[in-house]
This record gives C-alpha cells, structure tokens and sequence, in this order.
C-alpha cells in the first residue's frame, strides 16, 4: 500500500479565493459561499473531485468535527459524489458510442460534442 501524502487538499473555492492551498490541517475545510462551492466542484478535475472527497471522508470518519463542520463536509462530498457520477455516466456512453457495431458487424458513429466542464 502506498503511504498517502500528508498535505491538506482543499476546496477549490477557498484556494481560488485566497490563492493558496494550503489551509491549517488541524481545521475542518469548509467551502465558502454554496453557489461557489458548486461552481468551483463543477469546474474540478475528476481526479482532483475523487482526491478531495476521499479527505472529506477522512475528515469525517476521524469524528472530531463540529456538527456544523461536519454538515458542511458532507454536503460539499454529496456535491462532489454527483459530478463524478455524472462524468462516469458520459465517459460510459461515450466507450458504448465507440465500441457499438451493426448488424453487419460496421462500427456504429455518430458525432459527439466532447464536454471538459463538470455539466
């Protein structure tokens, strides 16, 4: 197993909005504004959105949180939960959409409108 890193990953509000990324480890991350939040976990790579969820429940797995700290917590990985789905969904039918074939054993096409963004 390969030892995690020991660094505080956090949401991508808070670094855009004080342009750093590295806040106090011994705090709970707490996104800022929830309108920001979304947009900032929307705009999130999947990887960085799967990296932050799994510190999200690290967080709340230690049970040392306020239950405000907590609530905020769970909601921001509920939010990143989603997104991530959503994006495994589309890269899914995306391979279905490539690896489709007729009848006569053609290779299915049709175009498709590659989306980088989280929507």
């Amino acid at each position: 197993m390969e030892p995690k890193p020991n660094r505080t990953v956090e949401p991508a509000a808070r670094v855009a909005a004080n342009g750093s990324g590295h806040g106090d480890p011994n705090e709970p991350d707490a996104p800022g504004d929830a309108a920001e939040s979304g947009a900032a976990t929307a705009e999130m790579s999947f990887e960085d959105a799967i990296r932050r969820l799994g510190h999200i429940v690290e967080q709340l797995e230690r049970g040392d949180l306020p239950l405000e700290a907590s609530l905020r917590l769970f909601e921001e990985g509920v939010a990143l939960a989603r997104v991530s789905q959503r994006r495994l969904d589309r890269a899914e039918r995306r391979i279905e959409e490539l690896l489709g074939v007729d009848s006569d054993g053609t290779p299915l096409t049709r175009p498709f409108e590659a989306k980088i963004d989280g929507g």
